[in-house]
């Protein structure tokens, strides 16, 4: 499925619920089934940096598609990152790169994040991207 696709998938499911309470459950719910990150990289250097709670993120190049990994101490930012990764994961490297995040407004979700929180949600989208280039740079190679 593409990048847009799982995007728009977000957007409906988002649209279910008229209530901002009931939008942050969904975020949780979805934060219970993250793909979490092996302990064993629970480490300073895969912290992203900005967020307020600790979030550990891994990606994986597997057939030229990226897996990501990620974990947090912190149940709606758990959710943030498994929204992201679940948009961002199991496509190329040069699909990450060019994808337009456009979702994240339209779900409503910067608007109602507090600013550290948002400024978290942009670091993970960056550092998401910044592996996309990493691994693109390699491919490459």
């Amino acid at each position: 499925m593409t990048i847009a696709k799982k995007q728009q998938e977000i957007i409906e499911e988002f649209a279910l619920f008229e209530d901002w309470m009931d939008k942050y459950q969904h975020l949780i719910e979805m934060g219970k089934s993250l793909p979490l990150i092996e302990p064993n990289l629970k480490t300073d250097d895969r912290l992203i940096k900005g967020c307020q709670s600790k979030v550990w993120l891994h990606a994986d190049l597997e057939e030229n598609k990226v897996i990501f990994t990620a974990d947090s101490d912190a149940i709606i930012t758990k959710g943030i990152v498994a929204v992201l990764i679940r948009v961002f994961s199991n496509q190329t490297p040069e699909e990450i790169v060019q994808a337009k995040m456009d979702f994240i407004d339209q779900i409503g979700l910067k608007e109602h994040l507090s600013p550290t929180r948002a400024n978290g949600l942009v670091s993970m989208i960056k550092q998401m991207k910044l592996y996309a280039v990493a691994f693109q740079a390699q491919l490459k190679s």
